[in-house]
């Protein structure tokens, strides 16, 4: 039977094949470290936990909920960005509450996307940045993830060789999954082209706060003007450590913003009215928890890149977010991304996210999610070592995933 025609737009989900030998190895007894999905597996604060068991069950808060987001919260998120960014946000006009970042990239997408509209996205980039807009009919043209000179270049080809003209550019600082990190400077000339050829910026921000030098991310919204061109996303997941709470915010420009918030009132009534109230709380709540989340994944980072080097694997030492962007070790750069990610679950119990899955300028990459605890790490790097160590027998036995049933 042939298949729909969004489902046709979007190829095999890569990550799937790693997910399955995680099963299969899971099911065997094997004892699998789990850095590939970046999954946060610390707590939640325990004051908004506190705050969602104060708010459940009282009078109102089991009805349906503001598609937008309840005023106190956006109100809450204006004061955040006022705080942390110096941005003045109007929490009627220029937020949208959304039930993650990726829900609210999925839905500006369905919201200022035409059939055919031109998108400029990242490669390698998070998986819903290009096909949200696939899905929404749209057409995908890649620039360069690092937010450098080539990344100017390409914008400059994009708009003088795409027809139609692009619509809008994505961008996601700390990267997710590079971890790589752009300043002011960057984010003031992309406003000034965005300005110059009439286009939008859609900026993920949702590893603000997870950064281990002493320079916070900025925010695209800083840029004098920015408003007029550019939207942002940013998502409680990792900030607070709740990512199945499933909240996030949609702040800038007022006719995106509109177009979301008209989108989100047909597809949903908005978050649990608990959980937006226990959202709130973390965002006017003490950032305490944000210090010391910060301060876990740095001693994490710091285990990985000494162990895993001692390991005989060099990982680059990510200044920002909760990944490392790591190239393969030099016996298995042949194999590609999948296929080295599958034989690490099955020889090594380790799992890491192959980084074609992000984009094909991801092959020969993969993604290290800091998501255990620094035994964890450590194991995983004395498994690692002893894998390596008989590399050339591994190889060997190697059964090419195109030959497997």
């Amino acid at each position: 039977m042939e298949q729909f025609h969004r489902i046709r737009r979007l190829p095999p989900y890569v990550f799937e094949r790693v997910n399955r030998a995680k099963a299969a190895a899971r099911n065997a007894g094997a004892d699998i470290i789990d850095l590939g999905m970046g999954n946060p597996d610390l707590p939640a604060p325990p004051h908004v936990v506190e705050k969602l068991k104060e708010t459940i069950g009282k009078p109102r808060t089991d009805r349906y909920s503001a598609s937008r987001g309840i005023t106190g919260l956006r109100r809450a998120q204006a004061a955040y960005y006022a705080r942390r960014f110096g941005v003045k946000l109007n929490p009627e006009t220029q937020i949208v509450a959304t039930l993650g970042s990726k829900e609210g990239f999925a839905n500006v997408a369905q919201a200022i996307t035409a059939p055919g509209d031109v998108v400029l996205v990242p490669n390698p980039s998070y998986p819903i940045h290009a096909f949200g807009f696939l899905m929404a009919g749209g057409v995908i043209r890649s620039v360069p993830c690092e937010p450098g000179p080539a990344f100017f270049e390409a914008l400059e080809r994009a708009m003088i060789h795409s027809i139609p003209k692009p619509i809008a550019v994505v961008v996601c600082y700390p990267s997710n999954p590079t971890a790589c990190i752009a300043d002011f400077d960057f984010y003031r000339e992309l406003v000034q082209f965005a300005k110059k050829h009439g286009i939008f910026v859609l900026s993920d921000l949702a590893y603000a706060e997870v950064y281990f030098d002493d320079r916070p991310p900025p925010s695209v919204l800083q840029v004098p003007g920015a408003m007029e061109v550019a939207v942002e996303f940013t998502s409680m997941s990792k900030t607070y450590s709740m990512p199945g709470w499933r909240m996030g915010f949609a702040v800038g420009n007022e006719r995106i913003i509109a177009a979301l918030a008209r989108v989100k009132s047909y597809l949903d009534y908005g978050a649990f009215t608990p959980v937006q109230v226990a959202a709130t709380a973390a965002l006017n709540g003490p950032d305490d928890c944000i210090r010391e989340m910060r301060a876990t994944y740095k001693r994490r980072r710091d285990v990985l890149v000494d162990a895993f080097g001692r390991a005989g694997w060099t990982i680059p030492v990510p200044t920002a977010s909760m990944f490392a962007w790591a190239p393969l070790p030099e016996p298995f750069r042949s194999l590609g991304s999948l296929e080295f990610s599958t034989l690490l679950v099955e020889k090594a119990e380790v799992a890491v996210a192959p980084g074609m899955g992000f984009g094909e300028h991801g092959e020969g990459f993969v993604r290290i999610a800091l998501v255990e605890n620094e035994q964890r790490i450590r194991q995983a790097a004395r498994n690692i070592r002893r894998f390596l160590e008989s590399a050339p027998e591994k190889l060997h036995n190697v059964v090419p995933l195109a030959t497997r049933r």
